[in-house]
């Protein structure tokens, strides 16, 4: 046996049942009729047939297919992407009304040929989604923006229910795996989210077994909790291709299970940890019902508001 076979032969835990019942054939159809992207594909997410054929819940992935970054993590494909489609977000806001989600994730290419980096199409997705959708509360996962400001200002102007950013890895492997990213930038990206919006919770999400050892894993959930972060997120990086980094170890579920527990003990409001959690795994369950209910309160304000404005045009 090479030792490309050894370290890509993965341990009982990491098998995953398939399951393309219709239900996840119905919502591959339906992202296609729709012309929209969902990181469970582009990413090849471990978890894609339990999401779509059980929870039914997606993370769609706007402005294109295309990264201008290369992560030797991520599979999502490298180049120069095609121009901006502002008829995404109102198709994205279609489809959770038919797939009828009550909590819905959406992330994007990193867009570092825009100026704002894609901040506004963003937001204007958001928009539709809760214009058709008001019950539906909506977790965003953007780049960093290369650190704009006033893009992170527009994107907040949205008013998600969750801000979630990923710093993906410990301080001292982000320039090996993350492209053009800085570690404390992103950790300065979900500080300003709070001086923003300081009741909107955050989130971020960090993947093991790319070389790095406990103590500094650690050293990364004091790095977020310093920063007002409330959701941690722990994985088992999945190598997608031989040309991509190469797994150094897998953890095995009790030591996921220990990192919750000390997550948890830094003072993170909630923790998924397991070898197959990816940053939007369960996000649905992350989100209490009182976050709902303000959505929906919120809704009812703006319609009960222009409802005013109607009578009163009436009236004159």
């Amino acid at each position: 046996m090479t030792k490309q076979e050894e370290y890509m032969r993965k341990p009982e835990w990491l098998k995953i049942k398939l399951n393309t019942n219709k239900s996840y054939t119905g919502l591959k159809n339906l992202m296609r009729d729709k012309k929209l992207n969902t990181v469970c594909e582009e990413a090849r997410c471990p978890n894609i047939h339990e999401c779509w054929s059980e929870r039914k819940t997606a993370t769609f992935m706007i402005l294109g297919d295309t990264c201008t970054r290369g992560c030797r993590f991520c599979a999502v494909k490298t180049g120069l992407p095609n121009e901006l489609d502002w008829g995404e977000p109102e198709r994205v806001a279609d489809s959770v009304e038919i797939m009828g989600l009550k909590h819905v994730v959406v992330t994007a290419v990193a867009r570092d040929d825009l100026k704002d980096g894609g901040a506004a199409v963003f937001a204007e997705t958001v928009r539709a989604i809760r214009r058709k959708n008001p019950a539906c509360t909506v977790e965003i996962l953007p780049s960093d923006m290369k650190g704009d400001y006033e893009s992170l200002h527009t994107l907040m102007s949205s008013e998600p229910d969750i801000f979630n950013h990923n710093i993906e890895t410990v301080r001292r492997l982000t320039k090996k795996v993350r492209a053009r990213a800085m570690y404390d930038r992103s950790l300065t990206l979900l500080q300003r989210v709070k001086e923003i919006s300081p009741n909107t919770p955050t989130k971020s999400s960090i993947m093991v077994g790319l070389g790095e050892e406990k103590e500094e894993i650690i050293q990364a959930m004091d790095d977020l909790r310093a920063h007002n972060v409330n959701i941690m997120t722990i994985g088992q990086y999945l190598q997608p291709t031989k040309n991509h980094l190469k797994v150094e170890r897998y953890y095995h579920p009790d030591e996921f299970a220990e990192l919750k527990e000390i997550a948890l003990s830094k003072g993170f409001d909630h923790c998924e940890s397991g070898p197959l959690v990816r940053s939007s795994y369960h996000a649905d369950e992350q989100v209490n019902q009182s976050s709902r209910q303000r959505r929906i309160d919120y809704m009812k304000n703006v319609e009960a508001q222009e409802q005013k404005e109607i009578d009163f045009t009436f009236e004159s």
